[in-house]
């Protein structure tokens, strides 16, 4: 039987894959810590852990009737973002995939109640929320596979997404490690003031109000308060989670939901990225292991 054996909330910022010498003339002369965080979570937990697979949840890539997982053998070439084409310009990419699991999610979709399908298209994009993570954290030869968001799905449909991925993933042979990629608070500054706020210092989050709710939740999180986090999404969304943080809550139903209670530790500090809040959080497995998907009931 498979299972989860790791799994974190993690930011994949464009400032992370700067050179370093402009993310500190960004940052006042520092090293931003979320490229620290992710260095440091490397040699902790991907450079050392017995897994099989890894699987990104991308908020980046949002698709509108169904969640889509990608189901490529392999996934290679060079990206270039159409939205930060300057800083992110052709970057190399070369994973292999895991179709088998790919097709087990698909799978499972009629049981809780909701639309996958795997896509094995050699053409289907891949998204930075996907690249810039594993040019950090990628072991070679070791699988990563992502699903994107669906920006038509509430809450109840990422977690039902969620339910089915942790169903995949019991039912198989896999060790998998879960990345929910992506951001909480989520308002830029406007354009015309953005660049007087690209320092990582967190007041330079886009309000007071949202800076609270993030370091709210993250106590919460290190506490292993998921159900807290889960209760007050209606809360959380005056802020504007990145993708309605759909990847956290598909990485939560995945784990359990409101049973989970696995700690999170902080790599890195909380940070700010041009008003938005950034945080990588991970979450070692419980003794015992993270708790069975909830069944989904019409």
């Amino acid at each position: 039987m498979g299972e989860v054996i790791g799994a974190g909330l993690l930011a994949h910022v464009p400032t992370i894959v700067l050179p370093e010498q402009t993310r500190r003339e960004l940052n006042e002369g520092r090293e931003i810590s979320l490229v620290t965080g992710l260095r440091r979570l490397r040699a902790e937990v991907f450079d050392s852990g017995s897994y099989d697979t890894v699987v990104v949840l991308d908020s980046h890539w949002a698709t509108t009737v169904e969640f889509v997982v990608a189901a490529q053998a392999r996934r290679a070439g060079l990206f270039t973002s159409d939205e930060l084409p300057r800083g992110m310009c052709r970057m190399p990419y070369d994973f292999p995939g895991d179709p088998g699991l790919a097709r087990m999610i698909e799978a499972r979709a009629e049981r809780h109640g909701t639309w996958i399908t795997a896509i094995d298209d050699p053409y289907l994009p891949v998204h930075y929320a996907t690249v810039n993570l594993w040019t950090y954290l990628g072991v070679p030869e070791r699988p990563w596979l992502s699903i994107g968001v669906c920006q038509t799905g509430d809450a109840e449909d990422h977690l039902r997404l969620g339910r089915a991925l942790g169903e995949a993933i019991r039912d198989s042979d896999r060790r998998v490690l879960l990345i929910a990629s992506g951001a909480m608070s989520h308002t830029f500054w406007p354009l015309r003031e953005l660049r007087a706020h690209e320092s990582s210092d967190p007041a330079h989050i886009r309000t007071p109000q949202a800076r609270a709710a993030d370091l709210e939740r993250i106590a919460w999180l290190e506490a292993g308060d998921h159900a807290r986090v889960l209760a007050t999404m209606p809360e959380f969304m005056k802020y504007r989670p990145e993708a309605g943080f759909g990847h956290y809550l598909m990485m939560l139903g995945a784990l359990g939901e409101e049973s989970c209670m696995a700690r999170g530790r902080l790599f890195g500090s909380y940070e700010n990225s041009v008003g938005t809040g950034q945080a990588h959080l991970w979450f070692d497995r419980p003794e015992g292991g993270f708790p069975a998907p909830k069944e989904t009931h019409a």
